[in-house]
């Protein structure tokens, strides 16, 4: 499928001349996925169909979900921009905002504020190796750019993902998974940590599996997203393997509110995660205050 790189639409504002970005689009759910006990995923169509035609984003980019009474947070697009059926976001219960979305079913209106943040570096990473690590819901950005790299797939050379999560239960789109794992270009490996009954997969933390795997730092990519825990142990175990800063990416979780680089919610130093980020390469992390 062709890359889809075009500009991001002006949202709908109350004054014709001047776009107002706090303005969400209308959107109705179409679908309601139950992920997890705590997680459920969200497909949804943009209420003006001319917005959802002209809607365009790119793998990495988040966007403000609402409902309405309750307020906004924020979460990564996790269909792809090589697939514009639907929006699809996934959604960790952990607060009022989060409930509330929970409660939305099938043919509810919710509010879509995006596309916000920047992208995963896809065009340079064209015609190298990739690594996807996820733990948990940190598979739910990894997978936009899986399947956008899958879609565009003579584009890249070997790509591997390790996905992890503490049960079979925790694992997100478990129904993927039987794809993923039969497909011959897609190397994917699946672990959880402590057994369970009817477990044919790996067994180990995701950092320690990461080690066995071994994967050549050569002309390769790794790309990281999950709990922090994981991601510290993760960036060491990707050190040894002789990935440089520059070759490991991953997308910081830091609580966004406007989106837009205005309330400061999200700073680290002078950074804004919701305009610099989300996606940030370690060498950049290196650079920033450890405030996370």
């Amino acid at each position: 499928m062709a890359t889809n790189t075009a500009a991001a639409p002006q949202r709908p504002s109350c004054d014709a001349s001047t776009p107002n970005p706090y303005m969400p689009y209308l959107a109705t759910v179409v679908e309601v996925i139950d992920e997890t006990p705590n997680i459920k995923t969200f497909r949804v169509v943009l209420q003006d169909a001319d917005a959802m035609k002209s809607f365009t984003f790119q793998p990495g980019q988040v966007g403000q979900l609402s409902v309405f009474g309750f307020g906004e947070s924020t979460f990564v697009i996790n269909s792809p921009p090589t697939r514009m059926d639907y929006l699809q976001f996934s959604v960790m219960r952990t607060g009022e905002n989060t409930q509330a979305l929970h409660n939305v079913a099938a043919g509810d209106t919710i509010g879509v504020r995006g596309p916000l943040g920047n992208s995963f570096p896809y065009e340079s990473m064209k015609g190298k190796d990739i690594v996807f690590v996820g733990g948990g819901i940190g598979m739910a950005p990894l997978r936009t750019l899986l399947l956008f790299m899958l879609d565009n797939r003579k584009d890249y050379g070997k790509i591997s993902l390790l996905y992890g999560a503490r049960s079979p239960q925790d694992m997100a789109f478990s129904y993927e998974l039987p794809e993923w794992l039969g497909r011959d270009d897609l190397d994917c490996v699946l672990t959880i940590d402590r057994e369970a009954e009817g477990w044919q997969h790996k067994v180990g933390l995701i950092p320690n599996v990461l080690l066995e795997m071994a994967p050549s730092a050569n002309n390769c990519v790794a790309i990281t997203c999950g709990p922090p825990i994981m991601i510290k142990f993760t960036l060491q175990a990707l050190e040894k393997l002789g990935f440089a800063p520059e070759q490991i990416v991953t997308t910081l979780e830091k609580r966004m509110k406007c989106g837009i680089g205005i309330c400061g919610r999200c700073n680290i130093g002078d950074k804004y995660v919701c305009v610099d980020g989300p996606v940030f390469t370690l060498a950049e992390l290196k650079e920033i205050p450890n405030e996370l």
